[in-house]
């Protein structure tokens, strides 16, 4: 089990490769040496940029609950998690806790604290992203004429988008944050009925000091008067990057056509299927992006170019940051691989 990760990500990499057989390896080629340098530092450009954005976010919600550390900090933990969302199959939240443990070791804070502002800084990150996959999901279902397992892949997104919804919920509601500890003593009292009421107290001290510092956040106007514009503003660049990608190969793709083909194929790599949706985010953008006239080398050949920027460049880019933070940190990775 200790390597399932890595054996699945050799599964989404096989995945990849078959596809730009079928495609056509020498097309995709082609296309890829006529592609125009300028377009393709932009989008690297771009993506670095948002690297500086994520991490703004992220001290928002740090400086709301009394976390002081410097943003040049937070930028390798940051990557960090996004190396390891990327890394494992665990629908793009595995990076999440290691974030946190990341932060309240470096910053001598208490996990809770830490976690509650990742949490904050991942439901910042919501709110743009249920308007645009609503929108989306409808338009794709309206005028592309998709499989029923890709509308099933849709409709299983949206729930764990949900769930994760209901889980912030969880994190500020005085009762339903009651019944949530209740459950987890309950199936602690299940599996050890004589050794859990020593865990009873800290779980709940544990519980209520992360509600209090979701609420501490919630109730700082700066966390929503920049975190969401600073949302809207990623998702943008995220697009942006993707039609200069486009850009590069000299291809007419309209932003709205981008846009709906990036809110899809995030939605599908939700699914914790594979590491980062891996082999099925390229699939969906190559047939997406064929189906909007495109022709299918330049779609092969965008999707793999967006996918060495996006999710390999900031997964190497992580990985390079693990020593910064020391070997548990290293060991909590390779654990996971």
């Amino acid at each position: 089990m200790k390597h399932k990760g890595l054996l699945l990500l050799l599964v989404g990499v096989a995945i990849i490769a078959l596809m730009i057989y079928f495609v056509g390896p020498a097309d995709i080629a082609k296309d890829l040496e006529r592609a125009d340098p300028f377009y393709l530092i932009l989008a690297v450009i771009i993506q670095f940029v948002t690297f500086g954005l994520f991490t703004l976010r992220w001290s928002i919600t740090t400086r709301a609950v009394g976390i002081n550390i410097k943003k040049r900090h937070l930028l390798p933990m940051l990557l960090v998690g996004m190396a390891i969302n990327n890394l494992t199959p665990s629908a793009r939240g595995g990076g999440e806790p290691v974030r946190a443990y990341i932060l309240g070791k470096y910053s001598s804070t208490s996990i809770e604290s830490a976690l509650a502002t990742v949490i904050a800084d991942r439901g910042l990150d919501t709110f743009p992203f249920i308007v645009l996959a609503i929108i989306t999901i409808v338009s794709m279902i309206l005028y592309f004429d998709l499989s029923p397992i890709w509308i099933i892949s849709l409709i299983t997104a949206v729930i764990i988008i949900i769930v994760f919804v209901l889980a912030l919920y969880v994190s500020i509601d005085d009762g339903a944050g009651e019944k949530f500890t209740n459950w987890i003593i309950n199936i602690l009292k299940f599996f050890y009925k004589k050794g859990y009421k020593k865990w009873s107290s800290k779980i709940k001290n544990a519980i209520m000091e992360f509600q209090d510092s979701m609420r501490l956040m919630l109730k700082n106007r700066q966390v929503f008067v920049y975190g969401i514009p600073l949302s809207f503003s990623l998702w943008f660049l995220e697009i942006l990057r993707v039609y200069f990608i486009f850009c590069a190969f000299g291809a007419n793709v309209t932003m709205i056509v981008i846009a709906e083909v990036f809110i899809v194929a995030t939605l599908i790599g939700m699914i914790p299927l594979l590491p980062g949706g891996l082999g099925a985010i390229e699939g969906m953008m190559i047939i997406l992006y064929s189906m909007a006239g495109i022709s299918p080398s330049i779609s092969a050949a965008v999707t793999v170019v967006e996918r060495l920027i996006s999710f390999w460049m900031t997964s190497i880019l992580g990985v390079a940051c693990l020593p910064y933070f020391g070997a548990p940190v290293v060991k909590k990775l390779s654990e996971k691989l």
